[in-house]
């Protein structure tokens, strides 16, 4: 495995990014190119229509060693067009750099025609939340999917990589496996623990049944941490901002402050049981430290559980 890092927030700018990396051994990075990413370190418009920018920004990541191992557009693309859009530019971009891996996530329709506001359903009751489903599923996302990656295949994009992000139609394994039946194997999953860990779920049961589909497509190493003094009377379900991290039931915390540095080295033993061999990349969203102290903290846990 690689160790990389999704650059988004890290706080930095471009080449004092890239020179950060090298620091830390992490021998790839993540690009994110706009939708929910501020793209800090990457201007998408700019980048499509130059190629002396385009050669410019590449020439820094060679001159350091450095892999671009996927472009990320983590979006709504089910619902805003503007996503859509910069999922397009994200995918012509790519056949640009040469870049066979998008990450992002699956986006999420309205509830029904007529509506603008996604709607996430998460329970089999009342029972006009399977008529919702039939409608997200059957009559927009697997559609608009079935664009989508043709639209990737056209560019040489090889695999998609969804994260299983809460409010989102893809989610969890169960749901990456259904929209890929109905699309095919340009989509698999962006496994990132943080988010089954609040959702009650178990990342390396994940890992084994995606192995046997050959499903995993990236990795994000990221750390969520239950608060039990607000879970216990509550439950996990919270709809404070992530910055309330004192009132929360869960918060994202520095890879190895939610789940020891030995649970993480089954996790990527399991990982690799089950084919991947990739990059890793850190996703740092701990808001209660500093952002290169989170960073540090964070790599050093990756570095010692991935055995590099």
């Amino acid at each position: 495995m690689k160790l990389a890092i999704k650059t988004c927030t890290l706080n930095l700018p471009y080449l004092e990014m890239l020179d950060f990396c090298v620091e830390q051994k992490a021998g790839a990075v993540e690009i994110g190119t706009g939708n929910w990413s501020g793209a800090p370190h990457m201007d998408l418009d700019g980048m499509l229509s130059s190629k002396a920018e385009r050669t410019r920004w590449l020439d820094e990541l060679r001159r350091r060693d450095i892999a671009l191992c996927a472009l990320n557009c983590s979006g709504n693309p089910l619902a805003y067009r503007r996503d859509w859009e910069v999922t397009e530019k994200t995918f012509r971009l790519a056949r640009q750099l040469e870049v066979k891996k998008i990450v992002m996530m699956s986006g999420l329709p309205a509830g029904c025609p007529g509506d603008r506001t996604p709607v996430w359903i998460t329970t089999s009751w009342p029972p006009e939340t399977q008529d919702i489903l039939d409608y997200q599923w059957n009559e927009v996302a697997i559609p608009k999917w079935k664009t989508l990656t043709a639209m990737a295949a056209d560019c040489g994009i090889e695999r998609i990589a969804l994260e299983n992000h809460g409010m989102q139609l893809v989610y969890n394994v169960e749901t990456l496996l259904r929209l890929r039946q109905a699309v095919g194997p340009m989509v698999g999953m962006n496994l990132d623990p943080s988010h089954l860990f609040w959702m009650g779920g178990d990342p390396i049961e994940a890992a084994r049944v995606l192995g046997e589909h050959g499903a995993i497509y990236h990795i994000h190493g990221k750390d969520a941490r239950r608060e039990r003094r607000t879970s216990g009377p509550n439950g996990m379900l919270d709809t404070k901002p992530i910055d309330a991290f004192c009132s929360r039931a869960w918060n994202y915390v520095a890879v190895g402050m939610g789940h020891a540095e030995q649970w993480w080295k089954e996790f990527f033993s399991v990982v690799r049981m089950s084919g991947y061999d990739e990059e890793v990349a850190l996703e740092m969203e701990d808001l209660t430290l500093p952002m290169l102290q989170g960073h540090l903290s964070s790599l050093q846990v990756l570095r010692n559980a991935m055995v590099l």
